[in-house]
């Protein structure tokens, strides 16, 4: 409990009457939380990435084996997974600014610790440990844009916070690359250890929870942009709920949390599947030496951006709010990338090129708005606790994609690869069906005294 009253959020302040006032306050204090946690984020990113660049060093100056540090890498997923829906739910009761900014330095600290070790059982240790930090990056951004940005322009806000960890993505290779080329493997480890640490005091400075911890009304007020079905003196409400009815009334009773974490869980298999198989497929399987094979996943994460981007922008636009259609859409749109993929006759860099570009644009559509749709289909006071749970269904299938895709592959091919992918597509888009028509909270959840 003492950690917990070390972290507690701070009480609201004043409401401020003067609406020029409060305009220009609103402008400065959507544009620093958005940049603040934007960069904290994409600095979490590295922090969970670097241990993935410096593997083959750990291979060939070690003697590690690939069963070894696919046993670290599964055990960052797992870790990573369960402190995702832990960090959820102490989030929601959480002063934020500390609790990312702690996140991202103790990540860094881990980092650091990992670039000092040599032996399994100590990666294993910090790594770990690495993993459980991690989860306090996601719930505090969810919270976040949940707080400072209302429901018909969120999808483009979230859309353009979610490219972060695609750039995150495509700088930290050539930051460990740097690092290993110039100073050896372990400074792929201290040198995004070092920027996260100062990145987090970054975090603690420039964060506050929500508008009205500086005197400003709450969002919906501010832009008369209230859920569908809700009360304004509801939506405007920030209720006392302990964590237990978070927990029970909000997430565990709400049978749309339960059908996305599920979704997102098959989702999960097929992003982190592509992301770090698709390398091995076109060596062995179209002839491509390591660095053609990486310049096209370079694209993945270029589509992700656009994706993510566009994902947004519809979700707000075409479809007024509503995430379940862009979430459908895109799944299916998976399906046919992942059989142009499967079939494609042609080794032409040009063309494989352009299929990993159509499929990090579709696959990070639903990845960020079935997390977005899970924090807007509960109140505001449980967006951490939703985003979290979602999140453990998401790593448990991304510790999937590890070792039992890689068992399938080896016993059935390449053919296997494809075929598991695409029902686990078919079966997200027969889940995600019943939320087409969803907007927030389609369902008041009475609190209980």
């Amino acid at each position: 409990m003492h950690v917990l009253d070390a972290l507690r959020p701070e009480p609201a302040q004043k409401e401020i009457e003067n609406t020029e006032e409060v305009k220009a306050k609103y402008k400065y204090w959507r544009i620093r939380i958005f940049y603040s946690m934007y960069i904290g984020y994409a600095l979490f990113y590295f922090t969970r990435k670097s241990f993935t660049f410096a593997m083959p060093a750990l291979i060939t100056d070690l003697g590690f084996d690939k069963a070894d540090v696919g046993f670290l890498g599964s055990l960052l997923s797992i870790t990573y997974g369960v402190s995702k829906f832990l960090s959820g739910v102490i989030s929601d009761k959480s002063n934020l600014r500390y609790f990312m900014g702690l996140g991202l330095i103790l990540t860094g600290v881990f980092n650091i610790f990992f670039g000092l070790s040599s032996s399994i059982i100590f990666f294993a240790f910090f790594l770990g440990f690495n993993g459980l930090f991690q989860g306090w990056g996601s719930p505090p951004c969810a919270k976040l844009l949940t707080y400072w940005y209302s429901q018909t322009e969120r999808g483009r806000w979230w859309g353009v916070w979610n490219t972060s960890h695609n750039i995150g993505g495509a700088i930290i290779p050539l930051l460990c690359a740097f690092a290993i080329q110039a100073f050896g493997w372990r400074y792929a480890m201290y040198l995004p250890g070092i920027m996260a640490i100062i990145a987090g005091i970054f975090l603690i400075n420039r964060l506050r929870d929500s508008p009205r911890q500086v005197g400003l009304p709450a969002i919906e007020k501010f832009r008369n942009d209230y859920p569908d079905g809700k009360k304004k003196e509801d939506a405007e409400e920030e209720k006392n709920l302990s964590p237990k009815q978070i927990l029970v009334e909000h997430i565990v009773k709400n049978k749309f949390i339960w059908i996305l974490s599920i979704s997102f869980f098959f989702v999960y298999i097929i992003r982190t599947a592509i992301n770090d198989w698709i390398q091995l497929y076109l060596m062995e399987e179209k002839g491509y030496t390591l660095m053609l094979a990486g310049s096209c996943v370079f694209w993945f994460e270029v589509g992700g951006i656009f994706g993510s981007l566009a994902a947004g922008y519809l979700s707000d636009t075409v479809f007024k709010g509503k995430r379940g259609p862009v979430n459908i859409l895109f799944t299916i749109g998976i399906i046919g990338t992942l059989f142009a993929l499967w079939f494609a006759p042609s080794a032409s860099f040009m063309m494989v090129s352009t299929i990993i570009f159509f499929f990090g644009f579709l696959i990070f559509g639903p990845q960020m708005l079935i997390g977005m749709a899970a924090a807007e289909l509960v109140d505001k006071e449980a967006a951490g606790t939703a985003t979290g749970f979602a999140g453990l269904f998401a790593y448990s299938g991304a510790a999937c994609a590890g070792w039992p895709v890689g068992r399938i592959t080896q016993d059935f091919g390449w053919p296997g690869f494809f075929f598991l992918l695409s029902v686990c597509a078919g079966i997200a888009v027969l889940l995600l069906l019943p939320l087409w028509s969803k907007k927030a909270r389609p369902k008041l959840i009475t609190q209980t005294s």
